[in-house]
Parts: C-alpha cells; structure tokens; sequence
C-alpha cells in the first residue's frame, strides 16, 4: 500500500545544510517556508561528512539540520549517499570501481564511481544505509527516503570489467539454465563461429573487433539492469525495516535507456525525476533551429513524455514526483541559456497537469565551489532571490487537488526493444527515441492526455493502444496483445514485433506471432540518409520506411515512388494499423481516425500549446515566446499557463 499519497500538490527544495555556514541554516529554512516549500530533500552526496574515516560517524550535523528544517515545519527526504564513495573507500577498495567501454578504469572525483555488481560495495552500501536508517528511521521530521541519486548517471550502468566482468557469466548461467547449448542457440552463435563450451568464456560485449553479437548486447543489458535492482533491493529492504511508515524512492532521470525502470521501481512506492528542460533539447535530436526554438522553454512533449512514463512505472496510477526541477540555468549541457520568464512556472504548472504530486526544485542557494558552481538555484550565490524563485514565491498551484489522469489511450513502452534498437539502428538518425516521439508528439498536438505502460501491464479499459517502437516479441507478449486487439484499437509502428524475446528474427519473419491480428507481413525495409526520401500517398517520408505482404488486411497507403513503390506501407485488419513509415503526417492522419473511432475528436492545436487534464482540472499552456491564440479563441501570453476547473466531464476527451 503506498504510504503518505499526498492529497495536494505541494512544493519542494534540494538542500545541502553541509555546504553553507552553520549561522545560515535557520535563514534558509525561514525562506523556504516563505516560499509555499514543505519537503527539504537532503544528504545524498554527503558520504565523506557521515563517516568522514573508516568506521567512525560524525551524525552531529546532520542531526542539527534535521532539528532546523523540523522547527521550520519542514519535512525531510533523506537519502542514502552510495552516489558518492568517499576517497578513504576507493583507496581501500580500488576493485569497486567501474570500467568504462574503453577498457579504462574510472577513478575517484566525480560520483556514481561504482559498479553495482562489486561485492565490496554492496557490502558497504548496506552498511550506510542500516546506519542511516537506525538513527533517522522514526524521526518524525523523516516522512521519506531517496535511494543514491540518479542510477545510471555519466554513464556508469554499465561497468564493461572488474566486478561486473565476473558476475556477468553466473547471471547467464542462470538465466539459460546451467545449459551452455540453450545460450548460443538463443544468440545464434554459429555465426561468426561465436559459440562457447562454458559460461565462463564470455566477457562483456565491448572492445570486439566489428560489431559485437546484438543477442549477447541485450543480455549484457539485461544483466547490468539485474544489477541495479538488486543494488537498491537491498537498501530498500534496510529502509523498509528500520523506518516502518515512511515511503521510498528513486530519482531518475529523463528519457534515460540503461536499465529497465519498470523492473527497479517495483520495490519503491513511487517514483521520481530529474527534470531539466533547456537540457533535454540541448541533448535532443531536434534540428538546429528547432533547438533555438525551444532554448528557453523546453519542448513541451521531451518533458511531457517523462512525466507520463514515470507516473505510469508502477500501472497503477499511483503518481511521481520531480525530486529536482530546473529553477534556473543548468552548467551541464553544451549550451545553456537562461530560462525565459514564465518557464519555471509553467513546468511546474506541467508537472502537476501530467500528474506529479510535488514538484522539488534544485537546488536552495546557488553552490559556490566545485563542479556546480554555474548552476542557478532558487538562491543566487549573494542570497538574493533569483529569476525561479520570484517566480515559485508567486506559483498559485500548491494545494490543489492531486487527482488521478485519466484516459483511454495508452502508448506502450519496452527498455529491452530500446536497447535491441540502439545495437542495430540500421539508421543512424532513427533513435528508439525518436520513434516514440513521432507517436506521443501525434496524440499531444490532438489534445490527447496519454498513458504510458509496459506491454505487460494490465492494459484492460484502454480503447486506443499505440505501440511505436516494440520490437521483441514473445509468444507470451503476443497473446496478451492480441488479447488486448479484441476489444480496442491497435496501432503499431516500424519494426514492430521484428525479433523473438533473444533478438534473433522470427523464423516466419515480422511479425511473427502477430501476424493474425495485423493481416500482414514484412517485405523490405528502407533505410534513408538524411536528403534521400521517397513519397506515400503524397506524403514525403524519410529516415526509414516498412513495405508489407497482405496476409489477410488491406493496404490503407502504398508507396507513390522508390524501390517499394506500389506496395503497401499502411495496413489495415479489423481494429489494428501497421505504420511502416517514419513521416509525423502519415501517423497523425492514422491516429485521428482511430481516435475518432472510440469516440474522440482529435483537437488541432498550434504549436507550442498544449492542454492536459487532471481530474476536474485542465491546464492550458503556452511554450511559445509569443502570444499564441488557442482553439478556444483565448489569446494566452507567451510562456504561461492558464488552470480551469471544470464541472462537466460526461463529454469524451480529446
């Protein structure tokens, strides 16, 4: 049962008590209260101050600024600190360092210095933590936890030797049953002559002359995956232990690929995310001017689609968190602009609109040493209030009601289809990402509020279920979603059902076992450099492109030109579409229909405004610099939101 749901939304701050003067804290916390703030999020990087040498603790200021932010009427989120061995640690213990892909040792100096599968550090990572949790575990000003900080972060999933390097052929060895012959039948390691006589020939997938096999890449990132979850299970089950009645979580971060969130968060009660919106473009595929466009506002759907996916990990509508909003300018991407005015309140207002019960800003006071020294807090550097905090003092959000999203349309997720995809693109513009987006963008421009599930997940209610990007598919997955199609509409992009759950293709080819309830099977594909296009139904299609054998469907679109011309890149059988191109036009048109079928009339909205609903309450917003009219004939301002409580919901939404 999910402890301490909040019933309305409220604010919250990342607070480093150990980097600022003792006479400053009691300030600090008067100035979050000030600002609506009720959670302090505190101690993830601050290992060295706990136990500063080997074995002896100093809990005297963490006790202290505990006791401030109480008086306060603050309320505190510990965290674990295993983001962050203290130097003492590595030197003792040099074997719990990760290896990067080059083969190179990573050292002491940055954070997320670790391999999860260390021995060593599990071992002092469960020490920490059942230190942690025996002295705060029922303090009353202690209604949560945070475990280590962004898992995955620089990088570091994946350590490619040492403690990993050893654990990797007995994780196999379990997986395939102690059964050497069942693991190169699954990878197909005939070719190449890659097969093995014992589990303990294989070595991570890297430094292999040409292309390693893609089948031992997915278990690879499988296994480092395992290694993530067993890390934090072990934190969680001290936590849960030692601290009866208060909720645990994890940070992640946005549109990260590394591991499988599904699997890590099941033993958390929520999760949470790093959201850093002017990054998330300077590190996204949109063209250069597209870039310029968003600089400063963020692109509504690359933060849209993180709240989706975080508050649908656990199925179960329990909601998320942002543990840490940008406030202001970030110091970590190639390029970073200052936020325009409005922006921090606006991807507040978006958070809550997307279903985000508490949004935290990072950080309190702009940090005046080291690595972060150029990155904005509410706080600048001088104490004074800065551009994100004037505008979180004048935020009119918290309170309101943390009601449920609501929609019948679900857009299906898979981490293992991503990686499978990023071991063989075939082209190297169509990222896994990018696939996604060209669907969810489609949904958010029609005004449609959408879930987004695991395959799996119990899918029952849905009417609409877009599937952009899965490309593995079992027999076990496949009659779940066939299931699903006899009761709602089903609409699958490029490369759907392309491989079996060990990334071999299915013998009969794409789809495999869907090929009942699409009414069609793969022909060829086209892989296009950036210039080469080739045209559908008078649609101009790039990047990539599906032709199809009808096997009992009907062809909706056929190829106007190119090598595939006259074949068919639409199918249609019964309540499911086959998308086999990579044009937004083509989806959309597809998607509308299909909305229209279950009863939605697909909105037309100008770029750069956006509607999301949350129980009675929608949420109009603005990401254009300028003035913009929406449908409704309303003139919203540039870079604002409007929230309008509505009575009236018996209407479909759309």
């Amino acid at each position: 049962m999910l402890i301490d749901r909040r019933e309305t939304f409220q604010l919250g701050v990342c607070h480093y008590p150990e980097h600022w003067p003792r006479d400053r804290w009691e300030r600090y916390a008067e100035q979050m209260r000030e600002l609506g703030i009720s959670y302090a999020r505190i101690a993830e990087f601050a290992w060295s101050r706990m136990e500063p040498t080997p074995g002896v603790f100093d809990w005297g200021w963490l006790d202290e600024s505990i006791s401030v932010l109480q008086d306060a009427g603050l309320k505190v989120i510990l965290c674990t600190p295993t983001a962050t061995p203290p130097a003492w640690m590595v030197r003792m213990h040099p074997e719990l360092l990760p290896v990067d892909r080059e083969g190179r040792r990573r050292d002491h100096g940055g954070r997320k210095h670790y391999d999860h599968a260390s021995p060593v550090y599990r071992f002092h990572s469960r020490r920490i933590t059942e230190q942690l949790a025996r002295r705060y575990g029922e303090h009353p000003a202690v209604v949560g936890w945070q475990t280590d900080n962004e898992f995955g972060c620089e990088g570091t999933t994946r350590s490619w030797g040492g403690a990993s390097a050893a654990r990797f052929p007995q994780w196999l060895a379990e997986r395939y049953g102690g059964d050497i012959s069942a693991l190169n039948e699954a990878w197909g390691a005939v070719f190449w002559s890659q097969e093995y006589n014992d589990f303990g020939q294989i070595a991570p997938p890297n430094l292999v002359v040409e292309l390693p096999n893609p089948s031992h890449v997915l278990d690879y990132s499988r296994f480092a995956s395992d290694m993530v979850k067993e890390f934090q299970e072990e934190q969680v089950e001290i936590l849960r232990r030692h601290s009866p009645g208060r909720w645990v979580t994890h940070n992640f971060m946005r549109l990260f690929s590394e591991f499988d969130h599904y699997e890590v968060v099941k033993c958390l009660d929520f999760a949470t995310w790093d959201s850093y919106p002017t990054g998330g473009v300077e590190y996204s595929s949109l063209t250069p001017e597209e870039k310029v466009r968003w600089a400063r506002t963020g692109h509504p759907d690359l933060v849209s689609i993180n709240h989706d996916i975080y508050r649908g990990l656990l199925g179960d509508r329990r909601g998320c968190w942002v543990m840490e909003q940008q406030n202001g300018q970030i110091n970590w991407a190639p390029h970073n602009p200052l936020p325009a005015t409005g922006a921090v309140a606006l991807w507040t207002a978006q958070a809550y609109a997307h279903g985000c019960d508490v949004v935290s800003y990072f950080r309190d006071r702009a940090a005046t040493v080291a690595q972060e020294l150029m990155h904005s807090g509410l706080l600048r550097h001088d104490e004074t209030l800065d551009r994100g905090g004037e505008e979180v003092a004048a935020l009119e959000l918290g309170g309101r009601p943390n009601g449920d999203v609501s929609t019948p349309v679900v857009l299906l997720h898979d981490y293992e289809s991503l990686w499978i995809h990023e071991a063989q693109p075939h082209c190297a513009e169509s990222t896994y990402w990018d696939q996604m987006m060209l669907f969810y963008s489609a949904l958010r421009s029609m005004g449609v509020d959408v879930d987004i599930r695991k395959p799996e997940q119990d899918l029952s209610g849905y009417r609409l279920v877009v599937v952009p990007a899965v490309q593995l598919m079992s027999k076990a997955r496949a009659a779940h979603l066939a299931q699903v199609a006899e009761s709602a509409h089903l609409v699958v992009g490029p490369r759907f059902a392309y491989r079996t759950e060990t990334g071999r293709v299915h013998e009969d080819g794409q789809p495999g076992p869907m090929r009942g309830v699409l009414g069609c099977a793969f022909r060829n594909m086209d892989s296009m450099r950036p210039g080469l296009v080739c045209h559908v139904g008078g649609h101009e299609v790039g990047l990539w492109a599906e032709s199809y054998r009808l096997t009992g469907g009907s062809a909706v679109l056929t190829f106007d030109d190119g090598p595939m011309a006259g074949e068919a890149a639409v199918v249609r059988h019964r309540n499911a579409w086959t998308v086999g191109t990579w044009s937004p036009a083509i989806v959309r048109e597809v998607l509308a229909t299909a909305l229209r079928e279950i009863g939605i009339t697909p909105m037309d909205l100008p770029e750069g405004i956006r509607l999301s609903r949350r129980g009675g309450i929608d949420t109009w917003m603005n990401f254009n610099e300028q003035p913009t009219v929406r449908p409704d004939g309303t003139v919203m301002p540039p870079v604002s939101f409007e929230v309008v409580t509505q009575v009236d919901r018996s209407s479909p939404r759309g």
